[in-house]
């Protein structure tokens, strides 16, 4: 949601700006000098770049896996008590959970990282003026982190499951009470 995810860059002659442009996924915004900041909404989503189409599906996907992978990971919790008593199911729950956030980070870590290689290849683009150049806004760092730690939180769910769903537990017969025959 945060429009900074490329901004104007001060590279070349234009080292004293009196504004700031920034543009993110849903909106394109321009910060003055004097505090004041303006912001306006993409007017038209097919006349957006593909990238950014693509990286808007991309972090809608994510949102949504993130969102799903929360419930199933409450479930799934041992401190809870919705769903089975079982412990296995609990931690299967929870290991789906786990999954769904690895997949909502790399959701998001394709999406910054698709928007990021984009800005990276118009700033190198020699046929780009100096005055029309952006470079990686704080949004970037902000998704990287967050599909980090979204792939990270699902590892730990994902390796929390119990000892006796990951092996089968093995079954020993009691031994039968020895009798006074075999002694003699």
């Amino acid at each position: 949601a945060l429009p900074q995810w490329r901004q104007s860059s001060y590279a070349g002659d234009a080292i004293i700006t009196a504004v700031g442009l920034y543009e993110g996924l849903w909106m394109s915004c321009a910060a003055q000098s004097t505090g004041q900041l303006q912001c306006r909404l993409h007017d038209s989503l097919l006349a957006l770049d593909a990238h950014v189409q693509t990286s808007r599906a991309l972090m809608v996907v994510s949102l949504l896996l993130g969102f799903f992978g929360l419930i199933i990971s409450v479930v799934g919790m041992k401190c809870t008590r919705v769903g089975e008593d079982d412990p296995i199911t609990k931690g299967r729950v929870a290991v789906a959970g786990g999954i769904l956030f690895i997949l909502s980070g790399l959701c998001t870590l394709a999406a910054v990282s698709l928007y990021a290689a984009r800005v990276t290849h118009e700033f190198f683009n020699p046929s780009t003026p100096v005055n029309a150049r952006y470079e990686f806004g704080s949004a970037l760092f902000v998704g990287w982190a967050a599909a980090g730690l979204a792939g990270l939180g699902g590892s730990l769910l994902c390796c929390s499951c119990p000892a006796g769903e990951r092996h089968q537990p093995q079954r020993y017969r009691p031994s039968q009470p020895s009798t006074a025959r075999e002694y003699v």
